[in-house]
């Protein structure tokens, strides 16, 4: 049996990946893989090389550190052990097109991933915990948005999310009392969004002509005062929660206020 060590900087999935690939043009060859994940130091790839060397093998590998590809070689040469270098010619030749340096950053394409697919699961979150949905499973949120209507809940979670973070919104409606699942939170986890009156009323009325009018005292400028009183009132006397007034602010400005009262985790 022939053995094969696969070597990485980072989990070795790729490079594995890769080898598995050429190796279904050799049916007939009897081939053991082995993973060397996590190799980033010069002894480590020493070591790698020599077990090559015991075993007769050979060693295929995709470290990103041009100085740890350079040890490879050298070790190679000198148990003469067959290294191939999946990653660096590709490296170098990304590098002559782009005219930019790689980052030599071990384990980046899994982090980036990992990144990807947190900001896609935090995304459905948003979007499955707007305007007050499942406020059973508030619990899981990182933060959550509780104001009026029109005080920009909706595009600043999406906005969030977008951001990787966990975060639900939900209404706060004159006279009717909030989820019980909010006041279970940490008062830390939730923000309270508020507006300047004379805006809101503005906002408002561009939604009752859109809905010809069919709101009631939705735009009314005593109700909109009430409402956003009675909203303050559960935000600070009630609840404690810390407060962002959302009046002509852009939606990055917004983002950073919130995470800045918030702060669960670095964004």
């Amino acid at each position: 049996m022939y053995r094969v060590f696969v070597v990485s900087d980072g989990t070795g999935v790729t490079a594995e990946q890769v080898l598995n690939a050429a190796l279904t043009q050799f049916a007939d060859a009897d081939v053991e893989v082995e993973r060397r994940p996590g190799v980033r130091t010069e002894e480590q790839v020493r070591q790698v090389v020599q077990e090559a060397a015991q075993a007769g093998g050979l060693v295929v590998h995709t470290l990103v550190s041009d100085r740890l590809r350079g040890v490879m070689l050298y070790s190679g040469r000198l148990y003469d052990v067959e290294t191939i270098d999946l990653m660096g010619p590709l490296l170098a030749r990304l590098s002559k097109q782009l005219a930019v340096s790689p980052s030599e950053r071990p384990g980046l394409f899994r982090q980036l991933n990992e990144e990807y697919f947190r900001r896609t699961e935090a995304v459905e979150f948003a979007l499955h915990h707007d305007d007050g949905l499942h406020t059973d499973d508030l619990s899981r949120a990182e933060m959550v948005l509780v104001g009026v209507s029109r005080t920009s809940k909706t595009p600043l979670s999406i906005y969030l999310a977008l951001k990787g973070w966990f975060v639900a919104n939900v209404p706060i409606v004159f006279g009717v009392r909030p989820p019980v699942a909010l006041f279970d939170l940490p008062p830390e986890r939730v923000c309270g969004l508020t507006i300047d009156p004379a805006r809101l009323v503005d906002l408002r009325r561009v939604r009752q002509e859109r809905l010809r009018g069919a709101t009631g005292d939705y735009a009314h400028p005593d109700f909109v005062r009430r409402e956003l009183a009675y909203a303050l009132d559960i935000f600070r006397r009630q609840a404690g929660w810390p407060v962002v007034d959302v009046t002509y602010k852009p939606i990055e400005e917004l983002a950073a206020e919130v995470v800045a009262v918030v702060g669960v985790r670095e964004a």
